[in-house]
């Protein structure tokens, strides 16, 4: 299914069109289902509620045609990307190896020093099925189950600076991308990058020396104050807002355009794809879409993973959740600070139907972060799960 998968996008022809953005259909349509979003449309701003969801049409000659519809869109208010950003990175990774033109750089032993205050070395990994650590590897774990350690290794192998400069390359300008996650990074050392070394065997075929990015990326956003108090590194509680002024941003139009990009690059001038290969494409194609549980190397089994584990917008975070073998989910979610966020083409072979759906929703009560007290379970996950199947059964009707 994944080459065939490959194919379909690939190849498709250049010729498409886009639609002018509908803003009330969605609106309307969350209106008419009070059971599952009356609460949220009670304050849908308090919940950071953003939502951006194209249709896809295809004409008799097979060519995608696009129309997007949005509700409370704002790419100017600030909420927190996650783990989402980790798809833009990947891609940027390899593009960095292809450029590299060194064969067999990306399944290379990938060993990842220390050179500043923080960094910490890699030297083997457990998951892959030789044992040692690879930018082919690193992109599965970051795309079965969000990986932040293979995340973290791979914006060390591009570099803060490269990663920014793709971003504008590519018109992603409601976005930056300036630290690595879940190690408290931040300042001077998310500005500096491990030494890195690739090897064949014992035999080295590329050195890469740390990398400082001596720019900053300052973007004025709304919201960047959030709440009302946070724990500290100590778990003492602050009575201030929140800050998140310095962190990673990746606008919900920016997020889209690099899911659409990736899966319809033809629809683009060469110019303006990513350069990637066929290869990189059904690497992603793959693993993008597959469950975890359906992994060999790495390897990931119940109950600490379950097979709909990452497609949030259609399944939530239920374990027990009976997979719909027609449809597969291209997607990148993320999690922190109370925001879930889901970026994903969903796509049904036996129905026809193929959309792109993505989404933020937060919920705080409290007011507080970093005190681990979020309603995921009660209020985002759900909202999620339920709009994607609402959304489907839309597109099963229209």
């Amino acid at each position: 299914m994944m080459l065939r998968l490959s194919t379909f996008f690939i190849f498709l022809t250049l010729q498409t069109s886009a639609q002018k953005m509908d803003t009330t259909f969605l609106q309307k349509l969350l209106e008419s289902k009070p059971e599952l979003f009356g609460k949220i449309l009670q304050h849908p701003t308090k919940n950071e509620v953003q939502i951006l969801y194209t249709q896809i049409n295809r004409d008799n000659k097979n060519i995608p045609h696009f129309r997007p519809h949005s509700f409370n869109l704002n790419p100017k208010r600030y909420f927190y990307p996650a783990s989402t950003v980790k798809l833009p990175t990947l891609i940027f990774a390899l593009e960095k190896a292809n450029q590299l033109k060194i064969k067999s750089i990306k399944k290379a032993s990938m060993q990842t020093d220390s050179a500043f205050a923080g960094q910490t070395k890699v030297s083997v990994d457990t998951s892959a099925e030789n044992g040692l650590p690879s930018i082919q590897n690193y992109i599965k774990k970051v795309l079965l189950v969000s990986d932040n350690d293979a995340y973290n290794r791979l914006y060390e192998f591009v570099g803060r600076e490269e990663i920014n400069q793709k971003l504008k390359k590519y018109g992603l300008n409601h976005s930056r991308i300036v630290s690595r996650l879940a190690v408290g990074d931040g300042g001077e050392s998310a500005k500096h990058t491990n030494p890195i070394e690739f090897y064949i065997g014992k035999n080295s075929i590329y050195k890469q020396a740390t990398q400082v990015d001596a720019n900053d990326y300052p973007m004025q956003m709304d919201y960047m104050l959030q709440g009302k108090g946070y724990l500290d590194a100590n778990d003492k509680l602050i009575n201030s807002p929140f800050d998140f002024s310095t962190k990673n941003v990746f606008a919900i139009t920016d997020q889209q355009e690099v899911l659409k990009r990736l899966l319809f690059p033809k629809i683009y001038p060469s110019s303006a794809q990513f350069q990637l290969k066929k290869e990189d494409y059904q690497l992603i194609y793959k693993y993008m879409s597959m469950y975890p549980t359906e992994s060999k190397h790495p390897t990931y089994n119940q109950p600490e993973y379950w097979p709909a584990f990452a497609k949030l917008l259609f399944y939530g975070s239920a374990k027990d959740a009976i997979i719909n073998p027609n449809i597969r989910i291209f997607n990148k979610y993320g999690d922190s600070y109370g925001y879930n966020i889901d970026n994903a083409y969903i796509i049904d072979f036996k129905n026809k139907i193929e959309f792109m759906l993505t989404v933020v929703i937060q919920s705080n009560e409290d007011g507080i972060y970093n005190d681990n007290k979020y309603e995921y379970e009660t209020v985002t996950l759900p909202f999620l799960k339920n709009l994607g199947q609402v959304i489907y059964q839309q597109e099963k009707i229209r």
